[in-house]
């Protein structure tokens, strides 16, 4: 036995000399491919012949192995205040330095940042075709370190706990993607034994403030929506992102004991969960100090790290213009029109901000400090918004994303503490044509419609920057128009609803003039939305506005609203019944749970009286909580923003999220209904995981 364990050492000694040299060489030729190919663009690189071209790259790699771990230690706080291009600026200088000692070569200008980028293009290229493991290096990189930080420091035992956040990906998506295939990873931590998956269900709104405030600081009160109107506070529109709101917002929800609040790390999200390490955390963006922590250092270790984000930057850029144009030829329906913009803005959140992640948490995970960590991977969801749930481009962001789990799990091996990984998501989507695509009009056209003409109204009815940035909008065109007056009854039958009302509906709306557009300092009324969920504000008053009050003063509103076909139902507020559950065909008393005519809820979940009594106790609730139609057997809503996969409301896979956690953790015996109840199961896992070093309950 010892024998063939000596021998099985050598084996695989010679594997890993062997893979040294030839990652070696491939770094060597595609730097001399990447630097011959940035010469010929006529950008300020001048390379006179290839054995200069191999001498230079030589001397550049040599340089690196000796003095990039000062440089990057030296320059850290302008490398991450430049966003990375301060790196490819030294990496072009290391090139200049070289370049004043060779002859033959020379750079200047712009070639002092695409020199790396090419270099490091090729060498991607190259490292991908010969399956190359680009992380071996960078491994060694952040161990090395990790053993000169930790001198005569004594290393952790416990274990710590990494929560690693797929956003917007629904239980049952999640099954059909292991299923297919696309995440290997994750199936094979089920197939193993290690992993198991509990399903939860959100709070109404299913979208991320909601759902990120109740699991990190186990708070979402008074967050009806991922934006809202606070009419108390001078008509404010709050955003979740906000880089003024989100902070007022985090504000209000802490208690300084979030779930990151002792040792723990943020990643990528929108609260910090009172993380004192904090890297691309909304809440946190505008401060400056908190901007910088020491775990850049692990993504900026590596020399090639940001050129080699910017080449898979730009190749899935390249991706979704592909993507488009398969879309129209393919006539894949529902489908919206992304743009040129959008294509950056997903090569942000999947590439950019993914590669970021894994990158510190590899360093995290390696030096054993953090106790806790929460991450966001945003690229899922942002592309299935734009694409759909089952999409192509969004097996191919879960894809991805699987190899990160796979990097993360072989970054264990170099720990000497243990962590866990703990994948789970915030809240669903559910796919489906939009409002606008199915009527030809967007919920503010049909509240302006139902009002008198001098009533100014203001909509935003886009939230897709609860992900990346506001680079898709879909302001809708405004119209006038004016219905039959109703009578003012709680509950009235308008079974006989025809096709006809439909084309009377956008007939009316052609007509009319297209009036200027209303700030919502000067609006009357705010028109809100959150994938499925719509929100209307009368915003003349202070208080909300009462059911009886509203037929009063807009006779044909409400029920113009719910007879409306796109509308599933509406929430208001009666003087005389409490909360009412309508539309076009039955009304829910929320506050005894009686019904009059059908049932409106029946297609939107057995707790969906639950979610909506909740939301109606909130501060901030609407005059009017629209949520759109559901059709179960087709599993599609109709947002109100331009999105084929939406969130927000209620209906379908939106509000069916999941947890994949070690089999030995328990989550008790009850379903885990809201974010705040699961922000207190994780609480008591992580009390019994980190023990006394972690007063995780304050």
């Amino acid at each position: 036995m010892g024998y063939q364990m000596d021998k099985s050492t050598v084996q695989k000694t010679k594997r890993s000399i062997f893979y040294w040299i030839g990652r070696t060489l491939i770094i060597w030729v595609g730097g001399v491919l990447g630097l011959m190919l940035i010469s010929r663009l006529s950008v300020g690189l001048e390379v006179s012949n290839w054995e200069t071209a191999f001498i230079v790259v030589l001397l550049v790699g040599i340089l690196n192995a000796l003095f990039w771990p000062l440089i990057s230690r030296v320059f850290l706080p302008f490398m991450v205040y430049t966003v990375g291009v301060g790196s490819l600026l030294l990496n072009g200088l290391l090139i200049w330095v070289v370049s004043n000692f060779v002859p033959g070569i020379s750079i200047e200008g712009m070639a002092l940042i695409l020199t790396p980028i090419g270099m490091t293009l090729v060498t991607t290229i190259l490292s991908y075709i010969l399956t190359a493991d680009d992380d071996a290096a960078y491994y060694r990189i952040v161990l090395r370190h990790k053993i000169i930080e930790s001198e005569g420091k004594e290393h952790k035992k416990n274990p710590g706990v990494i929560f690693l956040e797929i956003d917007g990906l629904a239980e049952k998506i999640l099954k059909e993607a292991m299923d297919k295939g696309h995440m290997p990873t994750l199936k094979s931590w089920l197939k193993e034994g290690t992993h198991k998956i509990t399903g939860w269900e959100t709070d109404l709104s299913s979208q991320t403030g909601a759902s990120q405030a109740g699991i990190l600081h186990g708070n979402n009160y008074n967050i009806p929506a991922f934006r809202w109107v606070e009419k108390p506070n001078n008509n404010k529109v709050m955003v979740s992102t906000g880089l003024n709101d989100a902070p007022v917002i985090e504000e209000r929800i802490s208690d300084g004991k979030g779930l990151l609040y002792s040792n723990g790390a943020s990643r990528s999200n929108l609260f910090s969960g009172d993380a004192g390490d904090v890297i691309f955390t909304y809440s946190k963006l505008k401060d400056l100090k908190r901007f910088y922590s020491k775990s850049w250092y692990y993504f900026y270790s590596s020399p090639s790290s940001f050129s080699r984000i910017i080449v898979l930057f730009f190749g899935e850029v390249i991706l979704d213009f592909i993507s488009q144009i398969t879309h129209s030829l393919r006539n894949i329906r529902p489908r919206i029109r992304r743009g040129l913009v959008y294509p950056f803005v997903r090569a942000g959140a999947a590439i950019f901000l993914r590669e970021i992640t894994t990158y510190t948490l590899i360093g995290d995970i390696i030096n054993g400090d953090v106790d806790v960590g929460y991450v966001t991977y945003l690229g899922y969801d942002e592309i299935a918004h734009h694409s759909g749930v089952r999409d192509a481009d969004a097996f191919h962001a879960l894809r991805g994303l699987d190899k990160q789990f796979k990097r993360l799990e072989q970054a264990k091996k170099y720990a000497e503490r243990p962590y866990y990984l703990v994948v789970q998501s915030d809240h669903g989507q559910t796919n489906g044509a939009t409002f606008k695509q199915r009527y030809g009009i967007t919920l503010e056209d049909l509240v302006r419609d139902l009002m008198p003409s001098e009533i100014n109204i203001y909509s935003k009815l886009s939230s897709n920057e609860d992900h990346f940035g506001q680079a898709i909008t879909a302001p809708g065109k405004d119209a006038k128009r004016y219905l039959v007056n109703k009578k003012d009854t709680v509950f009235e039958d308008t079974r006989k609803v025809k096709n006809s009302t439909l084309k009377t509906f956008n007939k009316n709306y052609e007509a009319k003039e297209i009036p200027k557009k209303i700030s919502k300092e000067d609006a009357d009324a705010i028109v809100l939305a959150s994938g499925n969920l719509g929100l209307i504000y009368l915003t003349q008053w202070k208080d909300r506005l009462t059911y009886e009050k509203m037929n009063h003063f807009y006779p044909n509103l409400i029920q113009g609203v719910v007879k409306h076909p796109g509308v599933g139902f509406i929430m208001v507020k009666s003087s005389k019944h409490g909360p009412l559950a309508l539309n076009d065909k039955g009304c829910y008393h929320l506050a005894d749970h009686t019904v009059e005519g059908e049932n409106p809820l029946d297609n939107f979940g057995p707790r969906a009286a639950e979610h909506l009594l909740r939301t109606d106790g909130f501060e901030y609730v609407p005059d009017i909580l629209v949520i759109s139609l559901y059709d179960p057997e087709k599993d599609e809503v109709a947002a109100f923003e331009e999105l084929v996969g939406s969130h927000g409301g209620l209906g379908g896979t939106q509000s069916q999220p999941f947890i994949m956690h070690p089999v030995e953790w328990d989550l008790g015996g009850e379903e885990i209904i809201g974010a705040e109840k699961l922000h207190q199961v994780l609480k008591d896992q992580l009390k019994k995981v980190l023990g006394s070093n972690q007063a995780i309950n304050g």
